[in-house]
C-alpha cells in the first residue's frame, strides 16, 4: 500500500471534516485532509484502467490536485491492492474502501452485501471487457492427456468461488453435460495457490481469469484447456464505489472517472508502453500484458456501460443464486451512469471491439506489425529469426488472442489456422476432413507459410 500526497491545502480556517471513506482528517494550521481509498488488483490486468496503470501514470493525484487548490484541501489517494474482488467488497461494506474495480460475477456479490449491509455500491465504469468471454480461461499441465472440457469429469479443478472464471467453469460444464457440483471436485483457492497447485500435480485443471492462463501458457506452465469465448457471452471488469461516498463526494467521483477515461486514451493509443509500464509495475512479462491489454489483445478498454454488458450481467444473477453465493441482485438499480456520464461530457466515445489480427512483436524498436493473416505473421516470424519478442494469432472461430507458438495449428489447402485449445482445432480439422484439414505442428505450419 502507498499514499501519495497531492496539493498542499491552502491556508484557510475550515471546520473539521467529517471522515470519508478510508480516512479523513486535519492538518496543522487549519488545513483539511481528505484521503480518497481506493481498492484495485494489480494483476488482474483487465482493471489496470482503474488500478495498476491509472497508479503509475498519477492521473487520478492530478485530477485531486487541481480540485484541491480550488476546494482549499490536501487530497491524498490510498491505493490498496487485492489478488481478487471478495476483499475489495469486504472492505468496502465496512466503510473503509470508496472506490474499488472487480469482475462481473464479483460485481454482483458487491451490490448484494452492499444492500444486506446497509453500505449500498454502485456499478459507474467500465474497465476492459470481451464480448464473447475470452478474459477466462481453463488451462491443465502442459503434459497433462486431458484434451477437452469432458475429460474433466471426475477430476480436481481449482478455482475461484464467485469470480468470473468460476461462473465460466460453471456454465461451461453445465453445456458439456457435467454437473458442476458434483461432477468435479471443485477445490476453492486464490489465483495464485491454484497455480501452484496445477504445477504440483495436486489439481488436474485451473479456471481463471486475466492474466493467470496467459502467464502460465507463456512460461510453459499449462496449456489451454477451454477458451471462455466458447461461451460467446460478454464478461467484463468494471468500478463500484460506495454510494455513501458518491454522494458525500461527487466530484471526486467524476475526478477518478476523468482520469480512468485518460489511463484508457493512454492505454489504447501507446500499447506497448502501457504493457512495458504494467509489467514493471507487476512483475507479471511484458508480453503476457500485452495478449490481454495491447493493440489487438483480448480486452478491449472503454468505460462506458455498454448495453451488451449490462445484459450479460443481469444473465449472470442466477448462476450466483444457484450457487447460493447472492439472493438477488437489481442490476438496474445498481448501476449509475450519471457519473460517468458527466466526467466524460463533451468527449467522444470509443468505437466497440473490432476483431483481433496476427500481430508481431519485434524486439527491435520495441515495436508492434500487424498482418492480415495467420500465414503472412508466420511467414514474418519466421524471417525475423531471433529479433522476434512474441507472436500473436487470434482463434479461427472465438477470435480470442494467443501465443502463436503455444496456439494449435490447422493446415487446409493453402489457409493456415490457429486455435486456443486442442478441442477447438480437432472440432474445427474433423468439420473440414473433406478439403483435408489437419492439425500440424507450430514448426511444420511456419514451414507451410514459407
Amino acid at each position: 500500500m502507498r499514499t501519495r500526497t497531492l496539493a498542499p491545502a491552502l491556508l484557510l480556517i475550515l471546520p473539521l471534516a467529517t471522515a470519508c471513506g478510508g480516512s479523513s482528517g486535519t492538518g496543522g494550521g487549519g488545513s483539511k485532509t481528505v484521503t480518497v481509498t481506493v481498492g484495485y488488483q494489480s494483476k488482474t490486468i483487465n482493471t489496470v484502467t482503474a488500478g495498476t496503470l491509472l497508479r503509475s501514470l498519477g492521473y487520478f493525484e492530478q485530477e485531486l490536485a487541481a480540485r484541491g487548490k480550488k476546494d482549499g484541501v490536501t487530497y491524498e489517494v490510498d491505493w490498496q491492492d487485492y489478488a481478487t474482488g471478495a476483499p475489495i467488497t469486504a472492505q468496502m461494506t465496512a466503510g473503509k474502501i470508496d472506490i474499488g474495480s472487480m469482475g462481473d460475477f464479483p460485481l454482483l456479490i458487491n451490490a448484494a452485501r452492499g444492500k444486506e449491509l446497509k453500505q449500498p455500491t454502485r456499478l459507474v465504469s467500465v474497465t476492459g471487457y470481451n464480448l464473447r468471454g475470452g478474459l477466462n480461461t481453463v488451462v491443465t499441465a502442459p503434459d497433462a492427456k486431458l484434451e477437452s472440457l469432458a475429460d474433466l469429469r471426475g477430476k480436481k479443478v481449482s478455482t475461484s468461488v464467485g469470480s468470473a472464471a468460476d461462473g465460466t467453469l460453471v456454465r461451461a460444464l453445465q453445456r458439456a453435460g457435467i454437473d458442476p457440483e458434483k461432477g468435479i471436485e471443485k477445490l476453492n483457492q486464490q489465483p495464485s495457490v491454484g497455480a501452484s497447485a496445477l504445477q504440483a500435480g495436486s489439481v488436474d485443471a485451473l479456471s481463471q481469469f486475466v492474466a493467470w492462463p496467459g502467464q502460465l501458457a507463456f512460461e510453459g506452465r499449462a496449456k489451454a484447456l477451454y477458451d471462455g469465448a466458447e461461451l460467446n457471452l460478454p464478461t467484463f471488469h468494471g468500478v463500484t464505489v460506495r454510494e455513501k461516498f458518491a454522494a458525500e463526494r461527487p466530484a471526486v467521483l467524476e475526478d477518478f472517472l476523468r482520469a480512468q477515461r485518460k489511463a484508457t486514451e493512454h492505454l489504447r493509443t501507446q500499447p506497448v508502453a502501457a504493457a512495458e509500464s504494467v509489467a514493471k509495475e507487476t512483475g507479471l512479462p511484458a508480453e503476457v500484458v500485452y495478449l490481454y491489454n495491447g493493440a489487438n489483445g483480448i480486452a478491449t478498454f472503454d468505460p462506458a456501460l455498454r448495453p451488451e454488458l449490462l445484459a450479460a450481467l443481469k444473465e449472470d444473477v442466477p448462476v450466483l443464486k444457484a450457487a447460493k453465493l447472492v439472493d438477488s441482485v437489481d442490476v438496474d438499480a445498481f448501476v449509475d451512469p450519471e457519473p460517468l456520464r458527466r466526467a466524460a461530457a463533451g468527449t467522444q466515445d470509443y468505437p466497440a471491439a473490432a476483431p483481433g489480427r496476427p500481430e508481431l512483436w519485434l524486439k527491435e524498436g520495441n515495436r508492434t506489425q500487424s498482418f492480415d493473416t495467420p500465414a503472412a505473421l508466420l511467414k514474418a516470424f519466421k524471417a525475423a529469426g531471433t529479433g522476434v519478442r512474441a507472436a500473436y494469432v487470434p482463434d479461427a472461430v472465438t477470435g480470442t488472442l494467443w501465443f502463436a507458438d503455444k496456439a494449435v495449428w490447422v493446415a487446409e489447402g493453402s489457409e493456415l489456422r490457429a486455435f486456443v485449445t486442442p478441442s477447438g482445432a480437432k472440432a474445427y480439422a474433423d468439420q473440414h476432413a473433406g478439403s483435408g484439414a489437419r492439425i500440424v505442428s507450430f514448426a511444420e505450419a511456419g514451414t507451410l507459410a514459407s
